[in-house]
């Protein structure tokens, strides 16, 4: 087997070694970096939610007190303002959703299904509990969701939700007197939940992992091609020219004297080789000729 041969099997070898391992850490570290991203989007849900939320209770129920003894305006209760906000950024965002999900609401739409009806028992079971993130297989995919919890600690909530009877009249028009009651302070009635989609952050780790891939071969051929033109040129060239020059003086006595000195010109390994093999030959030579004499 030929020297270049082995250095160019040497080098694949060690080149696919290093291209598995560098592929296993770098898929970890998009993958760690694609959920990092998609938590930081959940948190920024939740954080416009209760934004939106907060500023409902502030500025818009006091601007509607008034009007509230004579309709009910859904408008001025926090969580349909942070359900409608949402509705509205889903035209441009379908696959990001936020509801508060609640076991018994005035509003049924924010009633808690299937899985929802887990995430609101956990909290309901873990009073400490202030939050929750999952993963689960939606309609369009892979979802990560982030909830908190929906906690009755303003006892001013229970004037719409304690019983039928002590709730607005208004309300009671609007939603029936069969929901929304028996609340608890300090109970976990529901929970808010946002659901961000795994699709395109991960299409993003991906496509960088192919991207580095790809660098990664590119760079290899490219070194691979400089090491096998550099090691033709400055190793095997000359070695197989030494090794000529070896075969002439080998063959007969005439030979070591006919035979031209090797080039050896610069500094390196290969010139200092040629060096001593034109020191050696010409001591040969000079052996010789002392015994022909």
């Amino acid at each position: 087997m030929k020297l270049l041969l082995k250095i160019n099997i040497v080098m694949v070898t060690v080149f696919l070694i290093g291209l598995a391992a560098s592929y296993s850490a770098a898929n970890r570290l998009l993958q760690k970096n694609a959920r990092t991203e998609i938590q930081d989007n959940a948190r920024i849900m939740m954080e416009s939610a209760l934004a939106v939320r907060g500023y409902t209770i502030s500025h818009i129920k006091p601007l509607l007190k008034t009007q509230l003894h004579y309709e009910f305006l859904p408008e001025s209760i926090p969580s349909y303002s942070a359900v409608e906000y949402f509705n509205n950024l889903r035209k441009s965002f379908p696959d990001y959703t936020y509801k508060e999900a609640t076991l018994n609401p005035s509003n049924l739409r924010d009633r808690a299904v299937d899985w929802e009806v887990d995430v609101v028992n956990h909290f309901r079971t873990n009073a400490q509990a202030k939050e929750l993130i999952g993963e689960r297989d939606a309609a369009t995919g892979k979802t990560l969701y982030l909830a908190r919890a929906l906690r009755i600690l303003d006892p001013h909530c229970l004037e719409c939700h304690s019983t039928a009877g002590a709730a607005p009249p208004t309300m009671i028009e609007k939603y029936g007197s069969n929901n929304g009651f028996g609340w608890q302070l300090n109970e976990a009635v529901g929970a808010q939940i946002v659901s961000v989609p795994y699709d395109l952050p991960l299409k993003r780790a991906k496509q960088a992992l192919r991207d580095f891939v790809v660098l990664l071969v590119g760079l290899f051929l490219f070194l691979f091609l400089t090491v096998n033109v550099v090691l033709a040129l400055l190793v095997l060239r000359p070695v197989r020219k030494l090794a000529a020059i070896a075969d002439q003086v080998s063959g007969s006595a005439t030979g070591i004297k006919d035979a031209p000195d090797f080039p050896s010109k610069g500094n390196d390994e290969i010139a200092l080789l040629g060096t001593s093999f034109n020191r050696m030959r010409r001591s040969l030579a000079e052996a010789i000729d002392m015994l022909s004499s």
